[in-house]
């Protein structure tokens, strides 16, 4: 191929029944997108929403390697339209890469567009600062630095948790930067709060509820690393838990709360679910048996593979199967020099490992991988996967969906291009559009 224009336009006709939407929001999640500098926001005192870094980097530089993106943040998604594909409405997360061949900047008209190969390709709407942004807790911290938003708004994502006890390189799974990303705020003197107070976390939240009045947010996500001793004297269940419990006694039934965790054992699941949570994120990463040992060998040190499965199996006769849905990391399957040489190889491993949960009832849901260079498969494969296997892995996600009978899971918005705003990954916008059941 002899542009990134000339691939894209191969995959979207290779798979006309992948819409267009996915196969560009895809591609700016696997490889990131520039910004012309007067694309930025304004941080804190702007009017656009500014990207928060709620867990990883997600991005395809450190923060020193950002230029101006470091000092002016990018917005924390943006929005496709329009343009020659007649792009529906697609939400995005932003990834920022300067080398990346997509770049937001103004057109001619002045208004913000996506420009692939240097021509304009859709017209880019930005978040706007949402009202409760606005506002600051009593002690002056920022409603963004413990409880920001994302997915348009719907989400809100609560890491209490900002390193991971799976630490150092016989430890740390190998795509995963949330320990530089503490390292990398720390050093460049933001606010970035290791372990968030309950207290904090009520705070915002009751900030959020108050000036949300069209109750754009839906469901809230506690996450953080894996705890393997104990934090603030707690054991990964409890610890999370009390959080769920807090905010479950003081906003009884205002959002849909889910908790990603490691797979745990059956009472501490029960105990997740006495707590308040109502799904249940025991992501799996990756399914190959040799790249989960690779990849996740913290992961494969204090739990082992086929142990993590059997959990997540145990947990939906806590659950249920529909709400429970353990992520996976697409793309690190075909990363060097370990992983599968061809789409093909690739292609066939996950989709083993879709249908081994979605035949018993279980839906995965999976993030595009996003090579952070900090990261040991970053620095090995900083182009990522190739863009036909995160095409060809929304066929078979799709595929796999329905032939085992299973719909849209609960808790990510509404499925179908142009609905969905799930924003780091696609597979919500192949779903067919319908009304998701949220239980």
């Amino acid at each position: 191929m002899s542009s990134r224009t000339d691939l894209v336009e191969d995959l979207m006709g290779r798979f006309p029944h992948i819409p267009r939407e996915a196969v560009i929001k895809e591609d700016l999640l696997r490889g990131g997108l520039a910004f012309d500098d007067s694309a930025l926001t304004d941080n804190e005192g702007g009017d656009v929403k500014p990207k928060s870094y709620f867990i990883f980097s997600f991005d395809h530089r450190t923060l020193p390697e950002l230029g101006t993106a470091a000092l002016r943040r990018p917005p924390e998604e943006i929005v496709l339209t329009g343009g020659p594909y007649g792009l529906r409405r697609t939400v995005v997360s932003v990834r920022t890469n300067p080398d990346s061949p997509y770049k937001v900047q103004a057109g001619e008209d002045g208004k913000l567009q996506l420009f692939l190969d240097g021509k304009p390709i859709a017209d880019v709407g930005v978040p706007p600062m949402p009202d409760y942004y606005r506002h600051t807790l009593a002690n002056g911290k920022q409603v963004m630095e413990v409880a920001p938003t994302i997915q348009w708004g719907y989400l809100v994502y609560l890491t209490v948790f900002r390193v991971c006890q799976y630490f150092g390189a016989k430890e740390e799974c190998q795509y995963c930067d949330i320990n530089h990303n503490w390292r990398q705020h720390k050093a460049a003197g933001r606010p970035y709060t290791g372990v968030k107070p309950v207290e904090e976390v009520l705070e915002a939240l009751a900030i959020i509820d108050k000036y949300d009045t069209a109750k754009t947010s839906h469901a809230y996500t506690l996450t953080g690393g894996s705890v393997t001793s104990k934090v603030d004297g707690l054991e990964e269940a409890d610890f999370y838990g009390r959080y769920a419990e807090a905010i479950e006694d003081r906003f009884p039934g205002r959002w849909i709360g889910k908790v990603v965790a490691q797979a745990l054992p059956r009472e501490d699941v029960q105990r997740f679910k006495d707590y308040g949570i109502q799904i249940y994120h025991p992501n799996f990463e990756v399914w190959d048996k040799r790249l989960f040992e690779l990849y996740c060998p913290g992961k494969e040190r204090y739990v082992g593979r086929a142990e993590w499965h059997r959990r997540i199996l145990e947990s939906a006769e806590v659950f249920g199967p529909r709400n429970v849905i353990p992520n996976f990391v697409a793309g690190v399957e075909m990363a060097e020099p370990y992983g599968f040489r061809s789409v093909d190889e690739a292609i066939e491993s996950t989709t083993e490992g879709l249908e081994y949960f979605m035949s018993r009832g279980i839906t995965p849901r999976f993030t595009t991988w996003c090579p952070e260079p900090t990261t040991p498969l970053g620095r090995t494969n900083p182009q990522g996967a190739p863009l036909e296997y995160h095409i060809r892995l929304l066929e078979a996600y799709r595929a796999t969906m329905e032939s085992n009978g299973l719909s849209s899971p609960p808790g990510y918005g509404p499925p179908g291009a142009g609905n969905a705003v799930f924003s780091v990954s696609s597979f919500m916008d192949t779903l067919p559009a319908e009304t998701p059941i949220e239980e």
